[in-house]
């Protein structure tokens, strides 16, 4: 028995791991109120051990005095105060510690970095930016984003400004998007930028989800803003249109005749009032498709004679 095994070239080549992404978690933190009273306590009994100690040939007062200053002064840069909707992301000689998301007066090791996220919801308007949509035609189409930081680890580790990444990230899902759908079309059951923006608006806001996530970034709502053709081909495109647009109606128009002359002629046929031959039928019919597919409201001739002259 041979047994044949897999080789490199197989199994292509071996990826490196994926980065593991950020989590965001609370940091552990005091009570800033306390913190700041005992370590005013602590200055206040130091400058009293210095004055004692100055006055008098007691060394060892001294030496308390400005160790506990020495010890006092640099904890006091551990007081830091959180606004409401803002995030302070800790982090202590290049590890993440967590995030200080309540707000109020907080204390923290006094070595630890902070770092500023806020958690307001912003708005984003993209330029007019000129695409070709599904079917090659030149459009232009802006939209606005609503957005705001869900992960404070990610959006400040994971990505180096997550601002701009925002920015970047919407005009592409932009362009992505006008690139999948036509303009306007009037085939059944097509999706279309312009009479189907809702559904445009929802594919737009789940790519930007996607494409965002990796920033702790949450998508809260996504609204196209302009959408026209190119200056050069609006003229040719709007005369596109409204041929189109007669298209579809005189196609209405002809479907609901011809039900109309299928109905009067059965309805004549079946009754007794009068006998149509084939030849007669096809006379009522064309003249009935005439009247009612006519772009001009028909004018009435009266026949004076028999049916047949």
């Amino acid at each position: 028995m041979v047994v044949i095994s897999e080789t490199s070239e197989t199994q292509g080549p071996e990826l490196p791991p994926a980065r593991q992404a950020h989590e965001q978690r609370a940091a552990r933190v005091a009570p800033g109120l306390p913190v700041a009273v005992g370590l005013l306590a602590v200055g206040v009994v130091a400058i009293v051990l210095l004055v004692l100690g100055s006055a008098g040939p007691s060394t060892p007062l001294t030496v308390i005095g400005i160790v506990l200053l020495v010890l006092d002064v640099p904890l006091v840069g551990g007081l830091f105060v959180v606004q409401p909707n803002e995030s302070r992301v800790l982090v202590l000689f290049g590890r993440y510690t967590g995030s200080a998301s309540e707000a109020g007066w907080w204390w923290c090791n006094p070595f630890i970095r902070r770092h500023t996220v806020s958690l307001r919801v912003r708005n984003f308007q993209s330029d007019r930016i000129k695409v070709n949509d599904a079917s090659g035609n030149p459009i232009e189409i802006a939209a606005v984003v609503v957005w705001r930081v869900a992960d404070t680890a990610r959006a400040v580790f994971d990505v180096d400004d997550y601002e701009q990444f925002v920015v970047v990230q919407a005009e592409t899902s932009l362009r992505h998007i006008a690139n999948r759908y036509p303009y306007d079309d009037y085939q059944p059951e097509t999706v279309s930028l312009r009479t189907n923006a809702d559904e445009v608006q929802r594919s737009l806001q789940a790519e930007l989800e996607a494409r965002l996530r990796v920033a702790g970034v949450e998508i809260l709502e996504t609204r196209l803003t302009h959408l026209a053709y190119a200056p050069e081909i609006a003229e040719v495109m709007l005369r596109r249109q409204q041929a189109e647009a007669i298209l579809a109606a005189r196609t209405t128009m002809v479907r609901g005749a011809v039900s109309l002359v299928q109905m009067a002629v059965a309805q004549l046929s079946s009754s007794d009032l009068i006998e149509l031959d084939p030849e007669r039928k096809a006379a009522m019919a064309a003249n009935l498709m005439i009247v009612l597919s006519g772009d001009h409201t028909p004018t009435p001739v009266i026949n004076t004679g028999s049916l047949y002259t």
